[in-house]
């Protein structure tokens, strides 16, 4: 690699996961930490900024850095220690959720926070701190982190520990790639006697008994996730579903041997043996549109209503990443893609904020076509820290040439309703928020935090992504 130009060759277009943000970058992929530190004299010695890219999964821009570089660590991927007797595994950055639970699952462990889908990296994850159907009784995957190792933008390597390094520790967690650059974590798995769950399906007529049966069902379940239809109305307005999980012991499986196995974890990529799910997507384009959709959540709706009470066994795989049981269902929103608005919000205010939103969508002629909640903790020690003692609520738009403009407003007045209700946003999902909304939801003090920590170690703003432009991190620096 030429150490003071950049190579045309190296130019890549990559797109946010939601496929509407997308730009041109120089992207590099080293596999040595090494790699890095050539990577950054590179920047420092070209004037340009780095961005960091794992999966690219995030929904918006926050793995973009258009017309600069785009340091991919997704080569990155050996498992460096795996102890099955503690349940502790030492892995690089660039491993995927994938990678570490099919590593881990054969011993009876399984990673103590996944996020809806499996294809993120644990670099990635680290750095938006991740959460899973069990946050609000487990936390996030940065509570399972024991230590990690990252690059400073100067290219010093430095380990961090949540009790000897506190301060960097919750920040570069979390910190979405503005302080260092995460290159292997030590993280804690945990046990599990059998490879299923128990899953309860109970519907729901209407938002105030989605949510009563979620708080009825969180002391006692171990994943917990809640459906909405986004098109209901009036009484019916934010009916759904609620699917309750538990892991099954060994004593109540007598098949945990052979449940704990890969063969019987992995997602099918076929329906009936037959059809092969990759082509699923294509049909999924003509019903990806209000009069499809708005049948399609109604069927689910009645279907959950005959179902209501029935207990299933899932795969720990199926239930966890639902988001990949159709391969590239993303594609069905094509050509515009798709933006998505998630919240978190605290008990207090959820329900009659959620209310507001689906009302406030439905008005504008754009109901979500996907509308999940889930339970929450309270704050944690994390420095961008999200959750609040609540619910959160994410809603899917397709997004079209002719409603870009329209949907872009209708997040703006979204986030008004969210920072109203004393609500917070999660930059994973996010390819919309604003400076103001940002810090009107994380408060003055995470703000000057913040701006303390990036001017400490990163002074010359050399990390960089179009989500932190956007958000315009760089001015907290020498405001």
């Amino acid at each position: 690699m030429n150490s003071s130009v950049l190579s045309p060759a190296q130019l890549e277009r990559t797109d946010g996961w939601g496929q509407v943000a997308k730009a041109l970058n120089y992207v590099y992929r080293p596999t040595t930490v090494a790699g890095i530190q050539r990577v950054l004299k590179l920047a420092r010695e070209t004037g340009r900024s780095v961005g960091l890219r794992g999966g690219g999964i995030s929904y918006g821009d926050a793995s973009i850095n258009a017309e600069n570089i785009l340091l991919d660590l997704s080569r990155m991927t050996r498992i460096l220690d795996w102890n099955p007797d503690t349940g502790i595994i030492d892995v690089e950055a660039g491993v995927t959720m994938r990678d570490l639970w099919r590593y881990i699952v054969g011993d009876g462990w399984w990673p103590s926070v996944v996020p809806g889908t499996m294809f993120g990296t644990i670099g990635g994850s680290l750095a938006m701190n991740v959460h899973g159907k069990n946050h609000w009784n487990a936390g996030t995957l940065g509570d399972y982190t024991l230590e990690f190792d990252a690059v400073l933008p100067n290219g010093d390597v430095i380990t961090c520990m949540p009790d000897e390094t506190p301060d960097l520790f919750h920040s570069i967690i979390s910190g979405f790639g503005m302080f260092a650059i995460i290159t292997r974590a030590k993280l804690q798995m945990k046990r599990i006697e059998s490879g299923r769950l128990r899953t309860t399906s109970r519907s729901a007529d209407n938002l105030q008994s989605l949510l009563a049966l979620m708080d009825e069902h969180k002391d006692q379940s171990d994943y917990l996730v809640g459906w909405v239809d986004c098109f209901a109305k009036g009484k019916k307005l934010g009916r759904g579903q609620v699917d309750a999980s538990n892991a099954l012991t060994q004593a109540e499986d007598p098949r945990a041997e052979q449940t704990l196995r890969l063969a019987f974890q992995d997602v099918p990529d076929t329906i009936a043996g037959i059809i092969p799910k990759s082509i699923l997507w294509r049909f999924a384009r003509y019903a990806t549109n209000n009069f499809g959709i708005r049948w399609l959540n109604f069927a689910k709706f009645r279907a959950g209503k005959l179902q209501h009470g029935n207990r299933n066994l899932n795969s720990y795989a199926a239930a966890n990443f639902m988001l990949d049981y159709v391969p590239h269902w993303k594609k069905a929103y094509l050509p515009g893609g798709l933006l998505q608005h998630q919240c978190f919000l605290p008990f207090e205010t959820a329900e009659l904020a959620i209310r507001k939103m689906l009302q406030l969508c439905q008005r504008r002629g754009y109901p979500s076509y996907l509308g999940v909640i889930k339970r929450h903790p309270a704050d944690d020690k994390f420095l961008m820290a999200y959750s609040l003692d609540g619910y959160s609520l994410a809603m899917d738009f397709r997004v079209t040439k002719r409603n870009k403009a329209a949907l872009q407003q209708l997040m703006y007045d979204l986030d008004e309703i969210v920072i109203d209700a004393g609500g917070r946003f999660y930059l994973a999902k996010d390819a919309h928020l604003y400076p103001v909304a940002l810090a009107q939801s994380l408060g003055a003090a995470r703000m000057e935090r913040l701006a303390a920590l990036k001017h400490e170690y990163d002074p010359n703003n050399l990390l960089q992504t179009n989500l932190s432009r956007r958000l315009q991190i760089d001015q907290l620096t020498t405001s």
